[in-house]
């Protein structure tokens, strides 16, 4: 009996797949199963797209039947590697291929790719890899985007010409449905590098025009690093960019791995905000913040040393720390905007991070971020902000000398207890 009225199901569905939001993983879990439910004999499948972001340069997706499917990432540097260098895909993207067959068994057995044994070590037979890209050509086209899937069977004497032609005819239905899927990933990559999480997240639900925005609470963190104009102006414009993003390394990352958002690189400044809804969510707001500021000050220390061994330059930053209400949203002309947040709390933190150099603190916070955890901050008197009416209660975190020396001969050491109370 001819299958194709089986195939055609297994088409109309991937069309319903592509006009909805499918997640890649589970949909091709659900094309290997139907494919092999309807007798085309797949022991393994693979299916590989490039993608834009800023750490991996592809994805894919491993389906091995009876097996839990699996997703991966590699990153950019990986494309050096050997194990991708003498793949079939890389061959295939490499050549502008539309397809490898390689029979693993029988008089015809051709073994000329590493990955090969181990597919014939795994009991498989044979082994095909379509590539369809998503320019309207039929193959990747090198440089463009779009799929590669592989298929490997496990039966004796390898596919039919009949389940080859299933899976020639799958191919391009199912290109359809995951081109919509990786463009809606790549959507969200993008947004969520150049905007944040929150504020990438706000755009793609459709926060784009002027105005469009909203009042939130939160933690608002600001870095900035010292002596940056008389750096940038003494060293080579390549020397200072590495000098930037390592200070955005030790800053930006522990803010983002903490659950913060950093809405904006304002030259040398890092601004990020940690939002919550309610009294609780606030005081862990704020624990984050001050364990963001802590880890901060310890990965200077690493990155400063290693730049000392490495006859660099280092650098110094201070961090201001405030919270309150804020808006969150669109600012700029209508053809050119900046998602962002304003209002007096952003200004105050601003003012409070700038109060850092002229009284040689590592990190200064209001009262309020003061008042979560006190033994952690330490008051420093009332200080007159500028474009602030009354004068301000500020509060220099406490910090030990520790047994590593960095730039600003100061860092943090949380000892148990103090570790306890900020996470209570």
């Amino acid at each position: 009996m001819s299958r194709s009225p089986l195939i055609q199901e297994i088409g109309e569905w991937l069309i319903d797949q592509a006009l909805a939001e499918p997640d890649i993983v589970e949909m091709f879990n659900q094309v290997c199963a139907r494919l092999y439910a309807i007798g085309v004999p797949i022991g393994r499948a693979r299916l590989t797209w490039p993608t834009l972001h800023p750490l991996f340069q592809a994805e894919t997706v491993l389906w091995r039947r009876g097996e839990e499917t699996e997703f991966e990432q590699f990153r950019h540097q990986e494309e050096h590697s050997d194990e991708w260098s003498t793949s079939p895909m890389a061959y295939m993207y490499d050549h502008d291929v539309e397809q490898i067959r390689r029979n693993l068994d029988g008089p015809n057995k051709l073994v000329d790719f590493p990955i090969l044994d181990d597919l014939i070590e795994a009991g498989l037979t044979d082994y095909l890899a379509i590539a369809t890209g998503f320019s309207g050509q039929r193959s990747m086209q090198s440089g463009k985007s779009g799929i590669i899937v592989s298929w490997a069977c496990d039966r004796v004497g390898g596919f039919s010409d009949e389940d080859i032609a299933a899976l020639n005819r799958i191919q391009r239905r199912f290109a359809s449905a995951v081109k919509n899927a990786v463009q809606q990933r790549i959507a969200s990559n993008i947004t969520e590098t150049y905007l944040g999480r929150h504020a990438g997240q706000e755009v793609l639900n459709g926060a784009i025009k002027l105005g469009d925005g909203r009042e939130t609470k939160a933690v608002v963190w600001y870095s900035d690093m010292r002596r940056s104009t008389e750096l940038a102006d003494t060293m080579p414009p390549e020397d200072f960019l590495e000098l930037l993003n390592d200070y955005f390394e030790c800053t930006a990352g522990p803010a983002i791995e903490l659950g913060g958002e950093v809405l904006d690189f304002i030259g040398d400044a890092v601004l990020a905000i940690f939002p919550f809804e309610d009294d609780e969510g606030k005081k862990q707001a704020i624990s984050c913040a001050t364990m963001a500021i802590e880890n901060a000050i310890k990965q200077s220390e690493v990155i400063n040393k290693r730049r000392e061994n490495d006859g660099k330059i280092g650098f110094e930053f201070g961090v201001g720390v405030n919270v309150g209400p804020l808006m969150f949203g669109n600012i700029g002309v209508a053809t050119r905007l900046s998602f962002s947040v304003i209002g007096p709390t952003i200004n105050e933190v601003e003012r409070i991070e700038t109060m850092t150099k002229a009284i040689d603190a590592v990190a200064l916070a209001s009262k309020e971020v003061a008042a979560a955890a006190p033994e952690l901050w330490t008051s420093i008197g009332k200080h007159p902000l500028k474009g602030v009416a009354a004068q301000s209660e500020l509060f220099a975190l406490n910090i030990r000398e520790s047994d590593h020396e960095s730039v600003t001969g100061k860092s943090l050491m949380k000892d148990a207890d103090a570790e306890t109370a900020l996470l209570n």
